[in-house]
């Protein structure tokens, strides 16, 4: 589990085929406090560490991606050059800032507008059908692994829907969101809750 608070960005620096695709990243994180078989979410993906090097501030973490994984996520993702927001799995005790997030990613979604508005960036989010009724006015999402509030939603005739996110100066500096732009698509990961509540109301009838 994880708590959608990112903790570094990572950039993958090198892709091998070998069954599976390994993807090497370098991080700032100490390879002497993670542990071979420790859970890492790049992106809102929870990934494996197979492979350990570096020094502290100078970590490569070396993960295996399926093609399952590659298929749910955002198309490109997986390239040398990319960035990714990486938070180490949540341990008993520490502190739950954002909401519980599984690492599992539900949906792509494409941002379809980007405004400045003091100081932060005000985002709109276009989602599916299949996963529109999950999202609500002040609810939370994962975006590319970070815990967001939705500000606003509007639904589309079509069954989709627009929702609206504010991303602080200090999110847009600490994670690639500040990055986005336009025509961009992100990984979605709906609140488990809600994935829970929507499931309830289908048994009722």
């Amino acid at each position: 589990m994880f708590t959608g608070i990112v903790t570094a960005i990572g950039t993958i620096e090198s892709v091998e085929q070998r069954g599976d695709t390994r993807v090497n990243v370098a991080c700032p994180f100490d390879p002497e406090a993670i542990d071979i078989g420790a859970s890492i979410a790049c992106s809102g993906v929870c990934l494996t560490v197979v492979t350990l090097a570096g020094s502290k501030g100078d970590a490569r973490i070396g993960f295996d991606v399926s093609g399952e994984t590659i298929s749910r996520t955002v198309s490109g993702m997986w390239e040398a050059g990319r960035k990714l927001n990486l938070e180490p799995a949540l341990k008993l005790g520490d502190e739950l800032g954002g909401h519980l997030v599984t690492g599992h990613v539900d949906t792509v979604g494409e941002v379809v507008a980007k405004k400045e508005k003091g100081g932060s960036w005000h985002l709109a989010i276009r989602l599916g059908r299949e996963f529109a009724p999950f999202v609500a006015e002040k609810g939370s999402i994962t975006v590319d692994g970070v815990s967001l509030t939705v500000n606003d939603v509007r639904d589309r005739e079509d069954g989709t829907c627009d929702f609206a996110l504010n991303i602080i100066p200090h999110t847009a500096e600490v994670t690639t969101l500040g990055e986005l732009s336009q025509g961009d698509h992100v990984n979605l990961e709906i609140d488990v809750l809600a994935r829970y509540l929507k499931r309830m109301q289908s048994l009722a009838g």
